[in-house]
């Protein structure tokens, strides 16, 4: 995997769907799972594209998620990646004990950055695998250029202004 290949990341903006773009980029980052919460009008994370299977109460805890809770919460409250290298043995405090029933181990949170000055957060994009990893500063960075592609989508699906 390259993770600042340019043509893929052109490839992504194409793609002009959310749920696409999730599997493009689960499968470029080499992970087992993924997922995309949209920032609703009520200050919370909605789930809007997942990759992989979820056991039935992770499911029921990631559909809706408050800021500052979670992973994809976290990243939002500090403005920035939120990465775990083993959810499983994570002592850090950022794991919640729901994220340990996903079987995932590392794991990295980013937000999407859109909106009109391209300051709001649109969006958190996740992956995570099944087993321990530490994402790469370059993986970080490629990730938050997906989130900035994956904000754009959003952005161009939205018809109203969005307040940045």
């Amino acid at each position: 995997m390259s993770a600042l290949n340019i043509e893929w990341h052109a490839e992504l903006a194409k793609l002009n769907d959310l749920q696409l773009a999730l599997n493009s980029i689960v499968a470029h980052f080499a992970a087992d799972t993924g997922t995309l919460h949209s920032m609703g009008a009520d200050g919370q994370l909605h789930l809007t594209a997942i990759v992989g299977k979820f056991p039935l109460p992770v499911m029921d805890a990631i559909r809706t998620i408050p800021v500052g809770k979670g992973l994809a919460g976290l990243a939002v409250e500090r403005r920035g990646p939120v990465t775990v290298c083993n959810l499983q043995t994570d002592t850090s405090g950022d794991a919640r004990p729901g994220a340990r029933a996903t079987g995932m181990e590392g794991a990295i949170t980013v937000p999407c950055f859109g909106g009109a000055n391209g300051g709001t957060i649109v969006a958190v994009l996740g992956v995570a695998t099944f087993a321990p990893r530490e994402y790469s500063p370059v993986e970080t960075v490629s990730l938050l250029e997906c989130g900035r592609t994956i904000a754009r989508m959003i952005d161009s699906a939205t018809p109203k202004d969005r307040a940045s």
